[in-house]
């Protein structure tokens, strides 16, 4: 069944059809209408899950955590100043090893105070042990957090899923809703390894010593590595059940590419028609979009990367006093390559600026004239 849908209320047919036990929620702009759909749900019926309401971003990861080490599937949403506030619990919730899902609306942070979108929000925290998921389309909302679930509850740790900020999450497309059946087949109900449990008793989260703290970090790091695997798994059987592939790293007219513009979230459908530009003028260009940040699609790159001469990495996002975050990922991932391409960074669209057809053709018109990078962080739409 389709519908036209918000990326919002995306998220919110996402959580119903996963079955989701425990919803926390706390209301911040562009984020609040996911819940705002669910509490309607819940208080009609139609949803069925227990709907805490809190009084901030980080009681209700800290409602999330109870709810999860109980075995309740739970989720919660927010993004940018609440993202941040959630910060302590979002490495407490690695720890646990729990599988929280959570959608970040992703939104720039303050000050000056501002709700137009950018990255900063959720890459601030790529650190923490979540797994990232950065879509395009609400579509891939809908089918992320789906997975989402089936992979976090197989591994036992987080994932976090990124949409950006008004671009789509108030913005209306066609959305494919499977059957309620066929996602009970894909998605089963979770079943814990331990709970809460006061006729089955542990002990949970408690003091430790360097010895057993650093063997905790090295398995939460192997989780990491071979949720790789995990992951094209999951990818593989939902497109057996319902027709729709995804991939950590997808290209555009790679296959005789001298040069690659990478992007990731909305900007990448705008770099896919300067690419479909370029082409009609000679020029042998291609694009990637990264969609999962964490784990980072390190294989796919080298491979992909390989025979290209040029990459041009353009980031919504930046480090102040380094360049833009995923420019210095690709950049650590072909370090020890032998034939590694020249690496362009650029930043655009930070706190909601459009990044146009004009925008990404100028990152291409430079790689196109300059053999190296004149400065480390090149800025496409500032004016200096």
């Amino acid at each position: 069944m389709k519908k036209i849908l918000t990326g919002n209320y995306t998220v919110s047919q996402a959580v119903k059809l996963s079955r989701v036990e425990v919803i926390a929620a706390y209301p911040i702009t562009p984020q609040t209408s996911v819940v705002e759909k669910l509490s309607e749900w819940n208080a009609s019926g139609e949803l069925k899950a227990r709907f805490i309401k809190v009084e901030s971003e980080h009681s209700a990861m800290a409602s999330c955590i109870g709810a999860s080490a109980a075995g309740a599937r739970v989720f919660t949403a927010t993004s940018a100043q609440g993202l941040a506030l959630m910060h302590e619990l979002l490495h407490w919730t690695v720890g646990a090893r729990l599988p929280i899902v959570l959608v970040n609306v992703n939104r720039a942070m303050a000050a000056p105070w501002t709700v137009w979108c950018d990255h900063n929000d959720s890459l601030a925290q790529r650190d923490t042990g979540w797994l990232q998921f950065y879509c395009e389309s609400n579509q891939e909302v809908l089918d992320s957090v789906i997975q989402a679930y089936r992979i976090s509850e197989e591994i036992q740790l987080p994932s976090m899923i990124m949409m950006d900020g008004f671009f789509l999450s108030h913005t209306s497309e066609p959305v494919d809703i499977p059957d309620q059946k066929d996602v009970d087949t894909y998605l089963p109900r979770r079943e814990a390894p331990y709970t809460l449990d006061v006729d089955d008793p542990h002990t949970f989260y408690g003091g430790t010593v360097p010895q057993y703290y650093a063997e905790m970090r090295y398995k939460i790091q192997k989780t990491m590595e071979e949720a790789r695997g995990v992951v094209n798994k999951a990818a593989l059987e939902f497109k057996e059940t319902f027709g729709r592939s995804y991939n950590p790293l997808e290209f555009y007219r790679i296959e005789d590419a001298g040069t690659l513009i990478v992007s990731s979230g909305t900007m990448a459908g705008t770099a896919r028609c300067v690419v479909d530009e370029l082409r009609d003028e000679g020029y042998s260009v291609g694009a990637a979009r990264i969609r999962i940040f964490r784990p980072f699609p390190v294989e796919e790159i080298r491979q992909a990367f390989g025979g290209v001469h040029k990459v041009g990495v353009i980031d919504r996002n930046i480090s102040f006093g380094q360049t833009g975050i995923i420019f210095q990922e690709i950049k650590s991932v072909l370090y020890t390559e032998k034939e590694r391409p020249l690496l362009f960074g650029f930043i655009a669209g930070l706190g909601g600026r459009d990044v146009t057809m004009a925008t990404i053709r100028r990152a291409f018109e430079y790689m196109n004239t300059h053999d190296e990078p004149e400065e480390p962080v090149l800025w496409l739409d500032i004016k200096r």
